[in-house]
């Protein structure tokens, strides 16, 4: 049974930086895709960043260049670093696993970014 842990997350003032972690088990090798989205009531759920087994990255223009995917050596710890961050960036960021046609995702965790 494929599980997703994220872990990391809270409150910072604008500029600063947070870490987020994403835990995936269960799978057989690395899962196809890892994506982090953020969710928030101004702007629905907004794909921010991902990575592919093979450890091709990708990230949204809102993010590019201030996020970045972080894996460990069996790809199934994923840290999303975020730097100078704005008011914008806060949300719920969740973290979803892709193996084949089927996503699984993680509980979710609230980045809140002061001003």
């Amino acid at each position: 049974q494929v599980r997703v842990v994220q872990s990391g997350g809270g409150s910072v003032q604008a500029g600063g930086s947070l870490e987020l972690s994403c835990s995936v088990s269960g799978t057989i090798g690395k899962p196809d895709y890892v994506k982090w989205y953020r969710q928030n009531p101004g702007r629905g759920r907004e794909l921010i960043a991902l990575i592919t087994g093979g450890g091709h990255t990708n990230y949204a223009d809102s993010v590019n260049d201030r996020f970045g995917l972080l894996r460990d050596n069996f790809g199934k710890v994923i840290r999303l670093a975020m730097y100078s961050l704005k008011a914008e960036d806060s949300g719920v960021y969740l973290c979803s696993a892709q193996v084949g046609s089927q996503e699984y995702w993680g509980q979710g965790t609230q980045v809140t970014i002061s001003t």
